[in-house]
């Protein structure tokens, strides 16, 4: 009798075991495989060979002597909600203008760049512009949502087994489906081209030569490919696919088949023998372009997190003015000229958490090691683009100085004739990082805050609350706004979130 039930026991484990197989294999088969989405080509460039990448883009909004640029960082959440207390802040904080003029800081912003986290943030506003700060809209539907979770469901769920086993469909793609159901709703490049909008450009990395694909029509003229029709969640899942984490998302390139030329102030400073000093920046783009552009060597890019090439949206931005110095030193007309300011918000969320290894006479562990020689590179170094932009600044003014002298006047030297077009412009660097805030309590705690998808709520709330109280108590903001006549109103009146004492 014992070894009858026994028995009995035994089929009914194997006949439960063989119908969980049965099960999990139809819902597999039914899931369906998937179909990577085709990046189409473009039969022929249309690009302005004069136009530089920015060109026309500053005079979106706001006053014409600024020139206003936020640059969002990579981190996760933590990145994408301390950007998006940036642009609260921006809202609130209204100057008066030297002509009595009561403007709102946010509509004068020209360009946004965004990297990995601060990516979701900066096409995010570029499609909802103020509809963003509805709760719903970005809120609740990205910033409180463990959007990390939620991936791992997916990627855990048998239904979605079989479209991971697809050629050229992964894990990222999978982000991007899920970032297109919960924040972009189909929305595809073409639809950030409203009037009166910001410039939006955000970035990822090509594996296999490290350079930086910018999700911009000059960038995508090169590879012959139409930016209007890429989906914003892949250009999201694209920035963000940190290596490993996630795979790689794959995107075709058309390069050599649509007659995309050079413009001919670039094809100029390549051609010289000794093109000015300036000009070497882009033209170092110029030879990662050159890598994108042969559809027959690369038909195929793919791409990982933008923050392995630049964690803070930067380098776009470095190429372009260093380009309008070394235009202006050959005597050639640039979109800036009229231009008196640049203000560039540097939105920088890397974190310092704490370690433990250091503590320790015994080296830290491999998964340790390798997670500490990826970041470093992108998060301790990154901070030199800033002091190149300080740099650049300090040439500029001391330039002038030499310009506007008696005794450059009287000079016949002809070594410094590109002194007389030193450009006019002021750059202002505002930092807005955790080192930056003033509350040594609060700049602890974000500091700890890890580099995920998912955060708690209150964490949300406390990284934008910085960033306003970084923003209100910024002193290159004040003196950029002074320059130019202006004063920020009420500023009090500005802080949308709590203080640190009614925090939980």
């Amino acid at each position: 009798m014992v070894r009858e039930h026994n028995n009995r026991i035994m089929t009914f484990l194997c006949l439960s075991l063989l119908l969980v197989v049965l099960i999990v294999t139809a819902l597999v088969l039914w899931g369906g495989s998937a179909v990577r989405p085709v990046n189409p080509p473009l039969a022929k460039s249309l690009a302005n060979t004069e136009q530089l990448q920015f060109e026309r883009l500053e005079h979106n909004r706001g006053d014409q002597r600024d020139l206003v640029v936020l640059a969002f960082s990579g981190g996760g959440t933590r990145a994408a909600a301390f950007s998006y207390g940036v642009l609260e802040a921006l809202r609130r904080i209204e100057a008066l203008t030297s002509t009595g003029h009561r403007i709102r800081l946010l509509d004068e912003v020209d360009v946004i760049t965004g990297i990995s986290g601060g990516s979701f943030t900066a096409l995010a506003y570029g499609l909802y512009g103020d509809k963003l700060f509805d709760e719903d809209k970005y809120e609740k539907a990205f910033l409180k949502r463990d959007v990390q979770g939620e991936l791992l469901k997916r990627a855990m769920n048998p239904l979605y087994w079989r479209a991971l086993a697809s050629t050229g469909w992964n894990r990222s793609e999978l982000a991007a489906q899920l970032y297109d159901e919960i924040l972009f709703h189909g929305a595809t490049f073409a639809d950030l081209k409203r009037e009166g909008k910001p410039a939006i450009a955000v970035s990822a990395t090509e594996l296999s030569t490290g350079s930086r694909v910018n999700f911009t029509q000059q960038n995508f003229d090169v590879m012959c490919t139409d930016l209007d029709s890429f989906r914003l969640s892949r250009a999201a899942a694209a920035s963000s696919a940190v290596p490993v984490v996630l795979s790689t998302l794959t995107i075709n390139n058309y390069g050599g088949t649509c007659g995309y030329q050079y413009p001919d102030w670039l094809r100029m400073f390549w051609a010289s023998a000794k093109p000015p000093r300036p000009a070497g920046r882009i033209l170092k783009r110029l030879q990662e372009l050159s890598e994108l552009d042969d559809a027959v060597k690369n038909p195929y890019f793919h791409l990982v997190d933008g923050g392995v090439s630049d964690n803070l949206g930067l380098r776009s931005v470095l190429d372009y003015i260093e380009t309008f110095e070394a235009l202006r030193a050959a005597g050639k007309a640039t979109p800036l000229d009229h231009v008196s300011r640049i203000l560039i918000f540097v939105v920088n969320s890397v974190s310092s958490p704490s370690s433990v290894s250091n503590t320790s006479e015994n080296s830290p562990g491999t998964a340790a090691i390798l997670l500490k020689a990826a970041g470093i590179p992108i998060d301790r170094y990154a901070n030199e683009s800033v002091e190149l932009l300080r740099d650049i600044d300090a040439r500029w003014a001391s330039m002038r100085e030499i310009r506007d002298s008696v005794a450059f006047t009287k000079s016949k030297d002809p070594k410094l004739g590109y002194m007389v077009n030193a450009p006019n412009a002021d750059i202002y660097v505002i930092d807005v990082s955790f080192r930056a805030l003033k509350d040594k309590t609060e700049r602890d705690y974000l500091n700890q805050l890890p580099t995920s998808f998912v955060l708690p709520e209150a964490a949300i709330d406390r990284l934008r609350a910085a960033a306003a109280s970084i923003i209100l108590d910024s002193p290159d903001l004040r003196e950029a706004l002074n320059k130019s006549g202006a004063r920020i109103v009420d500023p009090h009146k500005t802080a949308p979130f709590p203080t640190p004492a009614a925090r939980e």
